[in-house]
């Protein structure tokens, strides 16, 4: 079955990095386009970043862009994301999400969240002085 295992949340002061890493199994992680989404407190769910199947495109959201990467290692089935210049607003759950396609023509398609159709537990990032 599908798991997407998420890690590497914890406590940021801000400016601060972390880095998250999601471990895929049960399907050929490398056939697919990957998310990250955050879930701040008392908000809704919000997309941060896609990359392409083959991670030949990434994508990002204003609020991250130039502060986080995304990147993925088919060998490992691994997706990362490297967050650093960390902001307070930056504390949310992260969840990684599988998309059924390789490869969306535009972030549109990525920030739809009824594309996703698996999602890990969520790994808590707090980023406080």
């Amino acid at each position: 079955q599908v798991q997407l295992v998420e890690s590497g949340g914890g406590l940021a002061q801000p400016g601060g990095s972390l880095r998250l890493s999601c471990a895929a199994s049960g399907f050929t992680f490398s056939n697919f386009a990957m998310s990250w989404v955050r879930q701040p407190p008392g908000k809704g769910l919000e997309w941060v970043s896609a990359i392409y199947s083959d991670g030949s495109v990434t994508y990002y959201a204003d609020s991250v862009k130039g502060r986080f990467t995304i990147s993925r290692d088919n060998a490992e089935n691994t997706l990362y994301l490297q967050m650093d210049s960390l902001k307070p607003e930056d504390t949310a759950l992260y969840y990684c999400a599988k998309t059924p396609r390789a490869s969306y023509s535009s972030d549109y398609y990525f920030q739809q969240l009824t594309v996703y159709d698996y999602w890990g537990q969520g790994t808590q990032v707090t980023v406080s002085s």
